[in-house]
Parts: structure tokens; sequence; C-alpha cells
């Protein structure tokens, strides 16, 4: 893999790390320089032309910095004639703003879509994406990966003999069908409306949750608004255990330390798409590595692989 060539923005070093230690090549230096008037600037430290060019940097708060510095990244390899350029963002913020539920409501997801295709990405890879129709707003090659096998590894360790999935809305619950097959188990979904960013309110829960051992899925938690929500309704329907699974957990608002206090859930799982930074003393909480997935998936791209082939789910 001579002619690869993989650099890392400041939002997630440590990822960016991984991803190079399971490819077996060096994570080349990316200087990141902020100037008097505020201004950002990126210098690429290594030779990029003609080269197999991927840019790892998940759009994690402060978001804006780091779209602005992945914007500057993708020009700094495109002036420096970059063979192919992939954009990697395992989490992408934008993707929650995919539709117009509003009069004069900006689309963010479309936007950020159209602004790293005119900075120079030739292709994305992405991971778990709020909302699968962000795929549309792309006019370049987009690699959806998810976390539902690393996540299903992990449960498999536990008896799932009277284990059900359940989906906190039925917009998830396509993705926690996916993942309940996994495990070989039944599915549930929440009945959920959304008030405002932070306030919901689950009325139901279609599906046989009473007395028994539930994996809540969902593909990000911020505020937690809607997982401390469906735990009170799974309370009333008195289930035997509850575990929390998500794949990008932002826990932003200290909304990890609130989960971690809730006495009947047992384990928060979710992976490092993003970074972790208060995790220490929370014995509830357990970090799964997507490098290898990540990984896995820039050597398939770089080799002309399918990356689709990844999601068999018959293998």
């Amino acid at each position: 893999m001579s002619e690869i060539a993989v650099f890392g923005g400041s939002a997630h070093p440590e990822l960016a790390r991984e991803i190079c230690a399971q490819l077996q090549v060096p994570l080349l230096p990316c200087k990141l320089e902020r100037f008097a008037n505020d201004c950002l600037g990126v210098q690429l430290q290594a030779n990029c032309r003609e080269r197999d060019v991927f840019l790892i940097q998940p759009l994690v708060p402060p978001v804006q910095e780091h779209l602005v510095e992945l914007l500057l990244m993708l020009d700094a390899a495109r002036g420096a004639s970059a063979g192919r350029i992939t954009a990697v963002i395992p989490h992408y913020a934008y993707a929650r703003s995919d539709k117009k539920d509003a009069p004069r409501i900006s689309i963010g997801g479309r936007l950020v879509a159209d602004l790293l295709v005119t900075a120079g990405a030739n292709r994305v890879l992405m991971m778990t994406l709020h909302s699968p129709q962000v795929h549309g707003f792309f006019s370049i090659p987009v690699d959806h990966l998810h976390a539902l096998r690393e996540l299903a590894q992990h449960f498999c360790q536990y008896d799932l003999r009277n284990a059900v999935v359940v989906s906190p809305d039925l917009g998830n619950a396509k993705q926690a069908a996916r993942f309940a097959r996994l495990l070989g188990t039944t599915v549930a979904a929440g009945a959920k409306q959304r008030f405002s960013d932070d306030r919901v309110r689950i009325s139901s829960i279609i599906g046989d949750v009473a007395g028994r051992d539930v994996i809540v899925l969902d593909d990000e938690i911020a505020k937690g608004s809607t997982v401390l929500e469906l735990l009170d309704r799974l309370r009333q329907l008195q289930v035997n255990s509850i575990r929390v699974a998500c794949t990008h957990g932002l826990f932003s608002a200290g909304a990890l330390q609130r989960l971690h206090e809730q006495a009947d859930l047992i384990e928060i799982v979710c992976t490092n798409t993003v970074p972790i930074a208060a995790r220490h003393g929370l014995s509830k909480l357990t970090v799964l590595s997507v490098a290898p997935a990540l990984a896995e998936a820039i050597r398939r791209i770089h080799d002309g692989q399918s990356v689709s082939a990844l999601f068999d789910e018959d293998k």
C-alpha cells in the first residue's frame, strides 16, 4: 500500500492512529494553525502527488471548526495534485439536518455535502448516518458503514434467550431489526414524538418487552433525552434488565453521567467514532473500536474491492 497517504485532522487523532496501525501505514503529519484574524490554515506535510489520499475527520464539537479544517485539508490535497481524495467522516453531524420540516429552514446535510465536493472530495466514507437519504445529497460515491457487527459481537457474550432489541423510535426500527437478526432476538420500537431538541415523549412501546432483557439500540446519543424517556416507559412495563447501545456516543451536556446514574441501567455501549473524554470511573461504559472496520473499508477502496461485501449478512 505504498501509494496510500493517510492524514488525520484534530477532531479525533486517536482513531486516526488506530486506523493507520490496522493498515500498517504511517499517519502523515498535518499542520493546523490559527492566524491573528482567527482564520484557520492547514498544511499537509507529506507528498500527495498522484497518491490515494484519505483524510480522517469526524464532525464532532466544535463541529464548525472541525468542518472548516476538513474543507481546508481537502483543498490542500487537491492543490497538491492528489490522485484521489477520500474524506473519512466517521460521524457526519449534519445528517440530522436532512429535510425541510419547518418553514424557511436550512437543510444543512445537503449544504455540507456540496461544500465537501466543492473543496475537493472525490469520495466519502461514513459510518451510521442518522438518515440514510443523506446518501442522495452527495454527487460523489458514498461508502456507508455501520457498527452493528461490532455491537453484536459484544452482546453475544450474554445469554440472549430472553432478550429483545428496542428502537427508541420507528425511524430507527429497520436498523434495530437488522441488529436483532444478528443477535437472534425479537425487536420492538417506541412511538416517539419530538417537541424540541431536548424534549421528547414516547407514548407506547410496540412489541412485547414485559419481563424481557432489553437492549436499546440508537444511532447516536447526544443529550440522552430520548433514552431517558424510553427508560421511564420500559420501567412501567416491568422489563427484567436494560442495556443501551449506540454507534455515536456524543454524550453532550452531562448525558453520560445522567445515564450512568440510572440504577437499573446495566451497561452503556458505544463505539469510538467520536472521542469520549469523561469516561474515567464510569464502570457501566464500554467503548468498542471501529478502527478495524474503517481500516478494512479504506483498504478495499484503495484496492478497488467491494465495500458492501463487508456487510453481507449471510457471512
